[in-house]
């Protein structure tokens, strides 16, 4: 069992940055991928970024390529999502997601568990 607490959330002017953290407590977050998710008001969840367990390998939505960085600090068993140059469109929930054996990174039927979120606002 692991537990996920999203944080860093918060309202911004657009062209500005966030950085969110995932932190784990419980199991080894390390033995899990992570993907973060977000969901804005009256669309589906979709997929924004990955990260495998060893961070050798990150995946990204293309709507946030070149924006937006995952990274992973196995010491603080922390996942961290920095959001840079940020549009209005990327106002939503952001949810961090684990996952034991994810081969897939963009569906999120293949995490086992995921935090409670945290509201991102980009003001116009």
């Amino acid at each position: 069992q692991v537990q996920l607490v999203e944080s860093g959330g918060g309202l911004v002017q657009a062209g500005g940055s966030l950085r969110l953290s995932c932190a784990a407590s419980g199991r080894t977050f390390s033995s899990y991928a992570v993907g973060w998710f977000r969901q804005a008001p009256g669309k589906e969840r979709e997929f924004v970024a990955g990260i495998s367990r060893t961070a050798g390998y990150t995946y990204y939505a293309d709507s946030v390529k070149g924006r937006f960085t995952i990274s992973r600090d196995s010491a603080k068993n922390t996942v961290y999502l920095q959001m840079n140059s940020l549009k209005p469109e990327d106002t939503a929930v952001y949810y961090c997601a684990g996952g034991v054996a994810v081969r897939a990174y963009g569906s999120s039927t293949e995490y086992n568990y995921w935090g409670q979120g945290t509201q991102v606002t980009v003001s116009s």
